[in-house]
């Protein structure tokens, strides 16, 4: 199975890495995995007076903080992954990615501190639920 694992470094994201840690069988012998995170855009109008290394220097530091402790957790558990980071709003990145790379399955942790109409589940699953044509496990 071909898995999509959208992290953010949140504690929701730390327990559905712990849940799937915990439960190997939910991913099968020999899954392929790729933990993906997105990192905002800068506003453009801010972004045209940085220097452009700099501006990949952010990115990658910014997304290198959330995927190193979410590898070293599979790695722990014995499963391989890669890792992609990804720039842009993460609904929209991550479920252009998932399309794109053909995956089977998307993987997410919840959120619950969005606005109200987000109570339930955060912007960010709801804004992958709504435009992503793979499907979507929720881990809460």
């Amino acid at each position: 199975m071909k898995m999509l694992v959208a992290i953010d470094g949140s504690q929701f994201t730390q327990r559905m890495l712990d849940f799937v840690v915990k439960h190997p069988e939910m991913i099968g012998s020999a899954p392929d995995i790729t933990l993906v995170t997105a990192v905002p855009a800068i506003p453009a109008h801010a972004a045209r007076f940085l220097d452009r290394a700099l501006l990949k220097s952010y990115y990658d530091e910014e997304a290198e903080a959330v995927l190193a402790p979410a590898r070293t957790a599979f790695a722990q558990a014995g499963i391989d992954v890669k890792s992609l980071p990804l720039k842009g709003h993460p609904a929209t990145v991550i479920s252009a990615h998932a399309s794109s790379g053909k995956y089977d399955l998307v993987l997410m942790g919840s959120h619950g501190n969005s606005v109200l109409g987000n109570v339930v589940l955060g912007s960010v699953v709801t804004g992958v639920l709504a435009h992503c044509k793979t499907p979507v496990l929720i881990v809460r």
